[in-house]
This record gives structure tokens, sequence and C-alpha cells, in this order.
């Protein structure tokens, strides 16, 4: 029998190598594919838009200024140049494993002033919370109210209050220069 070479053995163990490891890649993509299908990749959860809350659509009232309706409920998310006088404040949130969630409401203008308004039921700012919380409840809600007492603790000194004019202490300070230097180099 002739002499095989060294290199030619290796060659023909590598080829038997790879030819049985080939055959067991299938039984193995079979298996590990429903292993990776329990697997899912996370999803960055997305807020986009104006949350408008079921208490400040109770504040709106027809005849309200733009001005007034931008304080209340922030610049709208939507301006349409062919509808100067619509406004659409728009919310989404995507989360993974649950599904996306819209709501919209649209203010009608006559002029400077609301005209009406009509939109999805908007949630409490407490509802939104929750549905938000990622534990799945919301917790106790705090409560945001001072009491006298502790009022108190941030009332004025008597002593550096006087007759209801400014704080005295504001006297002893240096006073003011005349004008402050620039904040730029002249060339």
């Amino acid at each position: 029998m002739p002499e095989i070479s060294q290199s030619r053995l290796w060659l023909l163990a590598g080829a038997v190598a790879a030819t049985l490891s080939l055959g067991a890649c299938s039984s193995f993509s079979e298996r590990s594919r429903s292993a990776l299908t329990a697997i899912t990749p996370y999803k960055v959860e997305v807020v986009q838009g104006n949350f408008v809350s079921k208490e400040q659509v109770e504040q709106l009232k027809p005849g309200m200024s733009r001005q007034q309706v931008r304080e209340l409920l922030g610049t709208s998310l939507l301006a349409d140049v062919f509808h100067a006088n619509r406004w659409d404040y728009v919310f989404t949130i995507r989360r993974q494993g649950v599904e996306a969630q819209q709501r919209r409401l649209t203010l009608f203008f006559n002029g400077d002033v609301l005209d009406r308004f009509e939109g999805d039921p908007m949630p409490s700012e407490q509802e939104f919370v929750a549905a938000v919380d990622a534990r799945g409840h919301a917790g106790k809600v705090p409560v945001l109210e001072a009491t006298e007492d502790q009022l108190k603790k941030f009332e004025p000194a008597k002593d550096k209050v006087k007759d209801g004019d400014a704080d005295t202490s504001a006297a002893s300070l240096p006073p003011l220069p005349p004008s402050y230097p620039p904040l730029e180099a002249t060339r």
C-alpha cells in the first residue's frame, strides 16, 4: 500500500470533520431555532408628541385666545400651513409587549379665538402615570400640599424684614458697578 504523506492525511481528516459537522448543523439549527424564537430583542420605548390630560381638556373653553390655549396645552405638534386655524395635538407611545397607544386632540380657531375642539377621550394624569409605570402599578400619589407648620419654616426672619420692606441685609452689600466690562475683547 502506498504511503500517504502527512499533509494529505491532515487534509483528509479535515474533509471528514467538515462533512460530519455539516450534517450535524441541520439538526442543530432545527433545535436551536425554537429556542431563539423565544428570545426577543429589546425595543426602546418611544414617546412622541404632546400628552394632553383629561384635566387640561376640561379647562378648554370656546372663546379662549391662542395664547391662553398655548399656555394650557403647550405648542401643538402639527401646524398645517394649509389650515392655519387648526391645531393638532398628537401623542403616541410605543412599548415592548404593549399595543401602541395614540391619542389626538384637534382645536379649531376662528381668527385668534378658540371656536371648538374634538378628539379622543383623554386619560387623567393619574391614569396615564399608572398606564406608563413599568412596574404595573402607579403606587401612592404623594400629597402636594404643604401644611401650615411646613410653611412656617420658610417665612423670613422678623429681624431681617422691616415694615414689609425688602431684606435689610441687602443694604450691607457693596454697590453695583456703574457699568460692566464687555463680554468680548474689543479689537
